[in-house]
């Protein structure tokens, strides 16, 4: 894996995309992964939507499915990728080589980050057109909300990804490291049971994951139902993640294969 000399930040970068994005495509497991699990996923969540009690809530089938289809193409096409990919690069002395060229550290990270972000994003405006048109959720109520919070969810867990394949020994164990925080997302972040519906007392331990505040954001700017207050809190619990998930990068993030 080369990069052309280029003499801007955004020019390496763009590189590095480059090189990233092809190899990307050349690994099937990855590809099928991050481009359909997130896809099939959500749609047969339709069902259970439909048997929940949402009344008093605000929220409709379309408003509870759309939000968790962008959750899982985040957990799917961002996060659980480029773990994977942060794994792999380390262990074949990718990152190593890079370092000792023109591209700096921040730049690596966010280079070999790109690929996997911009497949996050075109299958999020994929998934929010074909839910909006399929089960009539409309337009959002405050699309600046749901904006922020994909802009939110893109950053954060493309960090996530950089502390989980930092600690993971091979490719394979990247996979399996991702995963807790895969199942406490779809379970607690409002995917498969909105937080609107959950006991007080277990919503309000729920809201503090990683991907709640982003759901949160996106839900309650689809459907008009988040307040400033809310809005206000769950972009700060998603700051607080995010700066917690940079400070683990750069404090512990590692260039060299495990031993």
């Amino acid at each position: 894996m080369s990069t052309a000399t280029v003499t801007t930040p955004a020019g390496r970068m763009r590189a590095l995309a480059r090189a990233e994005l092809t190899l990307f495509g050349r690994n099937k497991a990855m590809l099928f992964a991050a481009l359909f699990v997130p896809m099939v996923i959500p749609l047969s969540m339709r069902q259970a939507a439909e048997g929940m009690d949402l009344k008093g809530t605000g929220l409709d089938v379309g408003t509870v499915v759309l939000p968790s289809a962008l959750g899982f193409s985040l957990l799917f096409a961002v996060y659980s990728a480029l773990t994977a990919v942060y794994a792999a690069r380390r262990e074949e002395l990718v990152l190593k080589r890079l370092r000792t060229g023109e591209l700096r550290d921040p730049e690596i990270i966010a280079g070999a980050a790109l690929p996997s972000v911009l497949i996050g994003i075109v299958q999020c405006l994929v998934l929010s057109v074909g839910c909006a048109v399929l089960l009539d959720a409309g337009a959002p109520s405050a699309p600046h909300l749901v904006v922020l919070g994909l802009a939110a969810g893109l950053v954060m867990f493309s960090a996530l990804a950089a502390v989980t394949g930092s600690v993971s020994r091979t490719t394979d164990s990247a996979q399996v490291m991702s995963m807790p925080l895969i199942f406490v997302s779809m379970i607690g972040s409002g995917l498969f049971i909105p937080l609107e519906v959950m006991p007080d007392k277990v919503a309000s331990v729920c809201e503090l994951l990683p991907l709640s505040p982003v759901v949160e954001l996106i839900r309650g700017g689809w459907a008009g139902t988040l307040s400033a207050r809310d809005a206000l809190g769950a972009t700060a619990t998603a700051v607080a993640w995010t700066v917690l998930a940079v400070f683990a990068v750069r404090r512990w993030f590692r260039w060299e294969p495990r031993h």
